[in-house]
């Protein structure tokens, strides 16, 4: 993998990843840009103990543009976009609307290829390890910011998540503070740890999923399962088989295995709803939506979940889809939205036989 860093126009930070060690990266970004003013700030709610970023300035971001002028395609041209060259292999720069900025923290984008038609589930695994690299790189990147304490890779596809943007790409946020979701695990962790004399919740949990009926799929350093209290009609949780903290701990075997099982699983994903590798089912449906979420241990002080250290974390990846069935998704109303207590019409038993049966021939 070869890095290339360089500036855009109003002064953003922008990152080549290529394939080829002998790819030389000099476009120059002719965009006449002023500098990205920003109004983001966090604010801690009282009764709940949570954060919530302020960012009034996102309210202008770009919207659903046509292909020929999506701003994430390459430049060709006259035609200018937030990649300055004409093509590229994987690409993150810092978000023009970034919902973190400053002591607020930092968001990038990052596309996984020049195609504006594909999807992840399309890329070769050569593609796939290096969005892996580029994932990688970025959480070491971002982690050594003083403001930073947890580094968070993601990707939203599909308008029915709320994508704005057609381009194949995700996002990474990097958050001041360790964000609620994570402190939750780290506070079931630490009682776990309490209760068992030194044991691993994470580990019990991957034991106890690999010796039942939800596992989708096994490698031999990788393991996929829809978890027993599964949030989403279709959720399945990947995990390395040895346990690590970060993307950065993960060592060479699991990061050769990693495309050929993450593709496999974003695949199925899109013929769960009887879809044909991407394309839209016999429903007239677009492919499935969802978001892929990487959970990493905290960068910052764990002085709070008393007895745990960063090793305990366990890295993992959660893949979800709104979708239910065909032509209906899952809404978050009263009960999820106002109470945080989900209902899942799908059983997570019937949701991991589905993903089964729709596996690659």
């Amino acid at each position: 993998m070869k890095k290339t860093s360089t500036r855009l126009a109003d002064g953003r930070e922008l990152v080549y990843y290529d394939l080829r060690d002998d790819t030389v990266r000099d476009a120059v970004d002719r965009r006449p840009l002023d500098r990205t003013v920003t109004t983001s700030e966090v604010r801690r709610d009282a009764l709940l103990g949570d954060a919530v970023a302020i960012a009034s300035h996102r309210q202008g971001r770009t919207y659903h543009p046509p292909a020929d002028e999506c701003p994430l395609c390459p430049s060709e041209g006259e035609r200018l976009s937030e990649i300055p060259d004409s093509s590229h292999d994987v690409v993150v720069f810092e978000n023009r609307f970034p919902s973190l900025a400053g002591d607020s923290g930092r968001c990038e984008v990052v596309c996984f290829t020049s195609d504006h038609h594909a999807s992840f589930a399309d890329l070769t695994e050569e593609q796939a390890r290096l969005v892996l690299d580029a994932w990688t790189d970025r959480t070491s990147e971002l982690s050594s910011l003083p403001s930073v304490e947890q580094v968070f890779c993601f990707e939203n596809r599909g308008a029915e998540i709320g994508v704005t943007l057609g381009h194949p790409h995700g996002q990474i946020y990097a958050y001041p503070f360790t964000t609620p979701r994570t402190a939750l695990m780290l506070r079931s962790l630490a009682a776990h740890k309490d209760a068992t004399g030194g044991g691993n919740l994470f580990d019990a949990v991957l034991e106890r999923e690999l010796a039942g009926r939800r596992v989708v799929l096994e490698s031999e350093h990788w393991a996929a399962f829809v978890p027993y209290a599964a949030h989403w009609p279709y959720e399945v949780h990947l995990y390395p088989k040895r346990r690590v903290p970060d993307l950065l701990a993960l060592d060479e075997e699991a990061r050769s295995e990693f495309p050929k099982v993450y593709l496999e699983l974003l695949r199925r994903f899109d013929r769960i709803f009887d879809g044909r590798d991407g394309g839209e089912n016999s429903a007239g449906e677009p492919p499935t939506p969802y978001i892929a979420a990487w959970h990493q241990a905290p960068f910052g002080t764990l002085e709070e979940f008393e007895g745990v250290v960063r090793e305990d974390f366990a890295l993992h990846l959660e893949l979800f889809t709104i979708r239910r069935t065909s032509g209906k998704l899952k809404f978050l109303a009263g009960s999820e939205s106002g109470m945080n207590v989900f209902i899942n019409d799908v059983p997570p038993e019937r949701a991991a036989e589905r993903l089964r049966e729709v596996a690659s021939s």
